[in-house]
C-alpha cells in the first residue's frame, strides 16, 4: 500500500476539521427531535457520536448558534459515528464565530 503524500485528500480533510463539544437539537421526519453531540465541525459539515439511528441519505434540520437553522445530509456512518454535510458551505466569518461558541473550552 502506497504511503499518502503530505497533501493527500485525507490529510487536507483532517486539517479542515475542528474539534467541537456541543449538543444541539436535530429534527428529522423519521426520528423526530433528538439531541445530538457534535464532536468535530468544518465549514462543510460535522461529525456526531452516539448515532440516534440516522442512515446514509437521511436529512436533519438543526439550529446552531450564529448560523441559525440549517439542513444537513447524512453522508456516512460507522458504528455510532455519523458524518453530515451542511446544505450550504458556511461563510468564513460565521464559521469562525460558530467555532468560538461550540469548540472545546480550554483553561
Amino acid at each position: 500500500m502506497a504511503k499518502a503524500s503530505p497533501n493527500s485528500d485525507a490529510e487536507l480533510r483532517s486539517k479542515a476539521r475542528h474539534r467541537a463539544n456541543h449538543k444541539v437539537i436535530a429534527e428529522s421526519r423519521q426520528h423526530g427531535e433528538k439531541t445530538i453531540h457534535i464532536v468535530n465541525v468544518s465549514a462543510h459539515g460535522f461529525m456526531i457520536d452516539g448515532n440516534p439511528g440516522y442512515q446514509r441519505g437521511g436529512r436533519v434540520e438543526l439550529r446552531f448558534p450564529v448560523i441559525g437553522r440549517i439542513e444537513a445530509l447524512v453522508t456516512w456512518k460507522v458504528e455510532q459515528r455519523v458524518g453530515l454535510q451542511f446544505e450550504r458551505v458556511l461563510r468564513l466569518p460565521d464559521f469562525l464565530a460558530l467555532l468560538d461558541m461550540i469548540g472545546p473550552k480550554t483553561g
